[in-house]
Formats: C-alpha cells, structure tokens, sequence
C-alpha cells in the first residue's frame, strides 16, 4: 500500500512505515494542484497542519483509507466528509502539548521583555537598554482561553512564574480548574476584563473562529499583551493590527497567521504579506509550536504507527470511528 506525506514529520517515522512495508511518498512543498493530480495513487494521507484534506482531495483520494494528521488540531481535515467515504482519521493530541505551551510561555516573555527587538538593535551596535523598558509577569493576572492539555500546561507553569491564573472554558469541569489552581471565568469578557495577559488555547472551529475580535479586544485592560499559539483565524487579526496600532494591546506573540505561509519555501520562492508583520510590537514565529525535538520525534513515530495499523486493519483510536478494527473501508 502507499502513503503520501504532505509535510515533514521525523526521519524515523517514514523508516518506520518503510519497515513495515509501506511505499512512501514525501511530497514536501507540491503545489496544491500537483498533489489532487495524483492524490487517486495513495491509500493514506499524513499532513500537519497546512495541506488541506478536504472535500475536493477526498473525492479524488479514491482508495483513501486512512488520514493521519501529525499534530493536535484537525481544522484542515474535513472529518464528516472522511467518515461519509469511510476514512479513519487519526492524530497525535498528547504528543507535541508540552512543546506547545512552552513556545506560548517563550512569546510571552518575549512580549514583556522585548527579547527579539532588543537582539535586533543590540546587532545593529545599539545598546540603548533604556529604550526597552519591560515589564515583569510576576503579580500580573494570565487569562487562559481553553483549559485543555496545552492550556493547563501553561497554568501550572505561569503560575509558577508568580502569575495569577483565570481561565475560560465551557466544556471543561469544575475539578480540572481547582487542580490546577485556575479561578474559573463563566464569561469570556469576565476573563478579558482582568487579564494583563492573554493566551489562547483552543481548537478553530466555527464557535471560536474569530471569538476575539474588536469588541473583545475593547474589552480588555489597555497595554494587554497578547499570544496565539493555537491556530490563526482565533483572533480577528485586523481587529489585532488595529488594537496595537491604536495602543489598545501593547504586543502580541504570534505563531500562527491566516493565512499560513508555506513552512517549506526559501524567502525568494514565495511573496507571503500580512499585516502584522509590519509592526515591531508584535513577534511572529512561523507554527513552531510543536517544532522541538522531542516532540517531532513523538509525532512522526506516533502518527506513523497509527496510520500502519489502521491501513492492517489493527485497533486504533480514530476521531470518527468507535476503538474498533475499520470494518468497510474502501
């Protein structure tokens, strides 16, 4: 059977379907209408978080049996559709969480500090250390939107920088704020009201696309500091160019854009533009949440071996399908 591989996962999760008995194709970069031309070739699909597997793909994936998405988020996987055509979809949700939340605690010392602006100047032989004035997170209130694995990391680990912790999120229970020392918030504006620090934790889907926008971000204390490192599109990302413009937010760490750029292409193969790129109060990091070592290593081996077993007809957790051999795929 062959696989097809969109974007790059580790090394030794390609060994490890080529050692099974897997053809694999690694297709890093293929423009979009290269990749249906040949989509009808493969009975599995790994991407990450760019490649689209959507309606158009699946249709043209004819012996498709199997979607595996090297990362948390399945917001560019067309999961109802999959089911429909008896796809299993499967992906890797504990396997890059602690990269995750480290990378949105990094941003926001960087937004406070002005770490990456400071380097900046300090290489342009200005060391004005006056013109950097931070200011410290211990004392300051973090407000946590989506209490989930990644979220609940970075409660406990702020809260050990000094910071007081509030969160919101409906879906989560009682007990799992109280174990983590999070104060519960029934309201997002609740949250925005008291937070010097926002940070966002949750899945896109169409309930929080956009959920802060202008309205919430007026909302917020003024000189709020912001950062994503969930998915773009959460933020309302004119709305957010506008704030800082307007000093409503002071800087944001962002490391994921709508919409995103190719993660494969040199600068000169590509003629990416966004807004806020062009202002220095925001820092910008190209998806590199799940980018460490470690979890590189646990995702690529993790979704290989989840995609193997599903196309051998093995048990697998899939996300549209009960824990049970896939009976009746194409």
């Amino acid at each position: 059977m062959k696989i097809v591989v969109t974007e790059r996962i580790a090394d030794e999760g390609i060994e490890y379907l080529k050692k099974n008995g897997f053809e694999v194709d690694t297709t890093y970069g293929m423009p979009r209408e290269e990749l249906l031309g040949i989509i009808q070739n493969y009975d599995a699909i790994i991407v990450r978080s760019v490649t689209k597997v959507n309606r158009e793909l699946i249709e043209k994936g004819v012996k498709l049996k199997v979607a595996g998405r090297a990362g948390n988020g399945i917001d560019n996987i067309d999961v109802p559709t999959c089911t429909q055509k008896g796809i299993v979809v499967v992906n890797t949700p504990d396997s890059n969480s602690m990269a995750a939340a480290e990378l949105a605690i990094g941003l926001a010392y960087c937004v406070f500090r002005f770490i990456p602006q400071v380097n900046a100047a300090a290489r342009r032989n200005d060391f004005r250390r006056n013109n950097f004035i931070g200011t410290e997170l211990d004392g300051k209130t973090v407000g946590i939107i989506g209490l989930g694995r990644i979220g609940s990391i970075v409660a406990r680990k702020l809260i050990g920088a000094g910071m007081k912790a509030v969160a919101y999120d409906p879906y989560i229970p009682d007990e799992k704020f109280v174990k983590n020392g999070v104060e519960k918030c029934q309201t997002l504006d609740d949250l925005l009201r008291q937070a010097d620090l926002i940070t966002i934790h949750t899945p896109k889907t169409e309930e929080t696309y956009g959920m802060v926008g202008e309205a919430q971000l007026n909302i917020c204390k003024k000189g709020v500091k912001i950062v994503n490192a969930a998915r773009g599109g959460l933020i309302n990302e004119k709305a957010l160019f506008d704030a800082i413009k307007n000093g409503q937010v002071a800087g944001a760490g962002i490391d994921v854009l709508e919409p995103e750029p190719s993660y494969d292409k040199a600068p000169d193969a590509h003629s990416y533009q966004h807004p806020l790129l062009e202002l220095d109060q925001v820092i910008i990091t190209p998806h590199l949440g799940a980018s460490t070592k470690e979890a590189n290593l646990s995702v690529g081996t993790t979704v290989a071996k989840l995609v193997a077993d599903a196309l051998n007809g093995k048990t697998v957790e899939a996300l549209n399908m009960p824990p049970l051999q896939p009976i009746g795929m194409r």
